[in-house]
C-alpha cells in the first residue's frame, strides 16, 4: 500500500519515478511508493518539472501545491502536496487505478 502521510497543509507520499519513459503516467506501487513515469530526461530539473505536473493534474491541485521535499536528485522523491486530505488523496489515486 502507498503511505500518504498527513501534514499541517495536506499530504506527502513517496515516489518512484521513472525519467524518459515512453510516455508519461501515475500508477501502481513500488515498495511502498507511488510509480511515476515520465518522458522528460533527468537533466536540469526536467524530469521534477514533469512530475509536478502530471501530479499536480491527477490530483486536482495547482502546480505551486506541489513541491519535493526529498530526492530531487534521485528516483525516490518526497513529495509534499497542499490542500488535500489523506481521503482526497487515497480518492485520486483509486481513480488513476481504474481503467
Amino acid at each position: 500500500m502507498i503511505a500518504i502521510n498527513p501534514t499541517v497543509t495536506g499530504v506527502v507520499l513517496m515516489l518512484h519515478v521513472k525519467p524518459r519513459a515512453s510516455r508519461d503516467e501515475i500508477g501502481g506501487e513500488h515498495d511502498g511508493a507511488l510509480k511515476v513515469a515520465v518522458t522528460a530526461p533527468p537533466v536540469a530539473g526536467k524530469a521534477n518539472a514533469a512530475v509536478i505536473k502530471l501530479l499536480a493534474k491527477a490530483f486536482g491541485v495547482s502546480r505551486s501545491s506541489i513541491e519535493i521535499i526529498g530526492g530531487t536528485s534521485s528516483r525516490r522523491k518526497r513529495v509534499a502536496i497542499d490542500g488535500i486530505s489523506v481521503a482526497d488523496a487515497r480518492e485520486a489515486l483509486q481513480r488513476l487505478e481504474k481503467p
